[in-house]
C-alpha cells in the first residue's frame, strides 16, 4: 500500500506522511509538499491511487474507500521534511521530560533543530537560540498566529 502511495506522489510532486487502515477497509491517506498542498493535488492522488489500488486486488471485490488529504494545522510534525518546510514559522515543542519550548523554527538538519524562544516583554524582551535533539522531542506542532 505505501509503495502504490509513494509511486503516485512522487509523480504530483508531494510525499507521504500517514497512512491509516481502519478494520472496514477504510483508508485514510495524508499527503504533504515542500510548496503546500491544494485540492487538486489531494485530488489528483486520490484517483491516481484509488485506480492503482483497485487494479492491484489488494481489497476483494474492491471493497475499499480511500480518503486523502493534508494533515492538517493540528495535526504534530512526524517528518524532518516538514519539519524543513515550516522553517520560520512559530512552533511548540513538547520535550520527552513534559517541558515546551515555543519560538520560531530556525533551522533544521537531520539531527536537530534551533527554535529561538523570546522571553519578557518591551525593552527587557530576551532572544535565546535552543537547540533541540529531535531524540529528546515527543511533538511538535505549527502555531497559527494572527
Amino acid at each position: 500500500m505505501e509503495e502504490l502511495l509513494d509511486e503516485v506522489a512522487a509523480l504530483q510532486a508531494v510525499f507521504r506522511v500517514d497512512v491509516k487502515l481502519s478494520p472496514s477497509h477504510h483508508i485514510r491517506v495524508f499527503i504533504d509538499a515542500d510548496e503546500g498542498v491544494t485540492i487538486e493535488k489531494c485530488t489528483a492522488v486520490s484517483r491516481a491511487l484509488y485506480k492503482r489500488i483497485e487494479d492491484s486486488g489488494l481489497f476483494a471485490g474492491g471493497n475499499f474507500s480511500l480518503d486523502v488529504s493534508s494533515p492538517g494545522v493540528d495535526e504534530p510534525l512526524k517528518l524532518r521534511r516538514q519539519y524543513k518546510k515550516n522553517t520560520g514559522r512559530k512552533v511548540e515543542v513538547v520535550l520527552m521530560d513534559g517541558s515546551k519550548v515555543t519560538g520560531t523554527l530556525i533551522n533544521v538538519n537531520d539531527d536537530e533543530m534551533i527554535v529561538e524562544e523570546k522571553t519578557g516583554k518591551g525593552n527587557k524582551q530576551i532572544t535565546k537560540q535552543i537547540t533541540i535533539s529531535f531524540n529528546q522531542v515527543q511533538q511538535t506542532r505549527v502555531l497559527i498566529t494572527f
